[in-house]
């Protein structure tokens, strides 16, 4: 079953458009919106510093890992993770069955204002999401089919004109 809608251009350019506003408004460094497996859609920020592709990774596990420890308790409302360090902050927020939204934030920043203004992009996110799926129903991507030795047959640059 496919776990992420076919996506072009138009629909990457409103993720991008959605995480630029957040990291205006909220002074977060850096955003990636990814799917459940762990593989990076888009990103923003930045981005210097960071191994992204792991980090992409180690955020969907732990979401994951997580969700099934609240679900262990009953708690069956549960949409984000936040780990807390020194010097820079995590957290990850579910967009919907399929996406999840990653801030990394100066630890410096409170947690409640990077929550506050991502609320509102993961709706935006998630609508776009809808929007795709949308227009070609049941015609998803399964990234975790994706050869990463070789990924063109499903991501391909735009020919300049």
């Amino acid at each position: 079953m496919p776990t992420l809608p076919q996506l072009i251009e138009d629909d990457i350019r409103e993720l991008n458009n959605a995480l630029q506003a957040l990291l205006l408004k909220s002074e977060a460094g850096v955003g990636l919106v990814i799917d459940k497996g762990g593989f990076i859609i888009t990103r923003l920020g930045q981005t210097d510093g960071f191994d992204l592709m792991t980090l992409a990774a180690l955020s969907a596990a732990s979401y994951a890992a997580t969700e099934t420890i609240a679900g262990l308790v009953g708690e069956m409302n549960f949409s984000s993770v936040y780990q807390q360090g020194d010097s820079y902050s995590l957290l990850v927020m579910n967009v919907d069955a399929n996406c999840l939204l990653v801030l990394v934030f100066r630890a410096a920043i409170s947690v409640g204002a990077i929550k506050y203004y991502a609320v509102d992009t993961t709706k935006q996110i998630a609508k776009q999401l809808q929007v795709a799926q949308k227009r070609a129903p049941g015609e998803g991507l399964d990234l975790s089919m994706l050869n990463l030795a070789d990924a063109s047959e499903v991501f391909r640059a735009k020919k300049s004109a």
